[in-house]
């Protein structure tokens, strides 16, 4: 296994042959990419405020919003490249990958002890609000990791009930936001953008400072990411935290704001998750941790802790112990155990994603 140097040193690259891949096929693979970019707009700002995701007034946007740049991705074996394309070095939105990174900080915590039992109630830990309730007062840390809580409320101006009923396969296409009867917390999976943000204000409690400084100081610099990231608040989320004014940063770019980085940074990520949570010999992320995320939720076979999972083989060709951290847009880490493959796809469309894997799964052979 190799890792890369620190940024902006080039990552380790070799003939794809050398790295077991069939240089036709990867060549393939590539192509395949290159020619079915995402079809989100390069005006990101226009194509949120224009409803994508739901109609105004919902759509709201309330965080920093850049147009994207072109498609571009890596493909790496053992940590060295063997196929790229585009700028990688591009830093674009991620939308929810960040959602990924949001799992990996509440690794953090819980291996500081900050979070000792995750199935202790949130409200025993945090007191905020957003866990006050018969309800919410009883919702969990690995609820809220596995998109179970049910958690009913507001969160900066966005009401929970905005994604009910969201379904990812027809995204900006069938309506959503209906009044759904809630479940009890713990009893229903949803993908809920205002659930997730009610985490990320959970752990900025939890470690008491901004959630970006946690992440530069305990995953960014260890491995050797570049300046060129940022992960940004809405405009009205700050938070009183020992008597300061933090921003509480979203899980995602829904309404804006969320995590700008690029291609070789996510693979630092991808690669990070490969090697459970080690680089280089220092133990980042607690042990147990990347296992733990990839654990299928009882109520979902394809999810874990925020963290896409392959156990129903809707990815046929890949190994079922798949993770991947999927934004919208196009933007995904594929991470494969049993070949020691990470790759890297920004601004791909989503429909061509089964075929992209398919594609590198027929190059890297059995």
């Amino acid at each position: 296994m190799s890792f890369p140097a620190p940024s902006p040193a080039p990552f380790p690259a070799a003939a794809p042959a050398r790295l077991g891949f069939d240089p036709a096929k990867l060549a393939e693979a590539v192509a395949f990419a290159e020619s079915r970019e995402t079809p989100f707009p390069r005006d990101l700002l226009a194509h949120l405020e224009g409803g994508h995701f739901e109609p105004a007034p919902d759509n709201e946007v309330l965080g920093p919003v850049v147009p994207r740049g072109a498609p571009s991705g890596l493909i790496l074996r053992d940590g060295v490249v063997a196929a790229s394309w585009g700028d990688t070095r591009q830093a674009d939105m991620t939308f929810s990958v960040a959602k990924s990174c949001l799992s990996m900080l509440a690794g953090i915590a819980h291996g500081d002890g900050l979070i000792p039992d995750l199935d202790a109630p949130v409200s025993a830990s945090v007191d905020d609000p957003a866990f006050q309730g018969p309800r919410n007062s009883l919702i969990t840390w690995r609820m809220l990791l596995q998109q179970t809580s049910e958690w009913e409320g507001t969160l900066f101006g966005k009401a929970d009930q905005i994604d009910r009923g969201r379904d990812l396969a027809s995204e900006g296409k069938k309506p959503k936001g209906w009044a759904r009867p809630l479940a009890a917390p713990g009893e229903h999976w949803e993908y809920n953008d205002i659930r997730v943000n009610v985490l990320s204000l959970a752990l900025l409690h939890r470690f008491g400072r901004a959630l970006p400084e946690v992440w530069k100081e305990r995953i960014a610099d260890p491995i050797g990411s570049s300046p060129d990231w940022r992960w940004e608040g809405y405009r009205n989320a700050a938070v009183n935290i020992g008597g300061k004014q933090i921003t509480s940063v979203p899980g995602g770019g829904h309404w804006g704001g969320g995590i700008v980085t690029h291609a070789e940074d996510q693979a630092r990520l991808g690669l990070l998750m490969l090697h459970d949570g080690v680089w280089e010999g220092r133990r980042i992320l607690p042990e147990g941790w990347v296992a733990a995320s990839g654990k299928p939720v009882a109520l979902h076979p394809d999810y874990g802790f925020m963290w896409w999972l392959n156990r129903s083989r809707r990815f046929p060709k890949a190994d079922p112990a798949s993770l991947l951290a999927v934004g919208a847009g196009g933007n995904t880490i594929w991470i494969e155990p049993s070949s020691r493959i990470v790759a890297v796809f920004r601004w791909l469309d989503p429909q061509a994603l089964p075929g992209m894997i398919a594609h590198i799964a027929e190059a890297r052979g059995a």
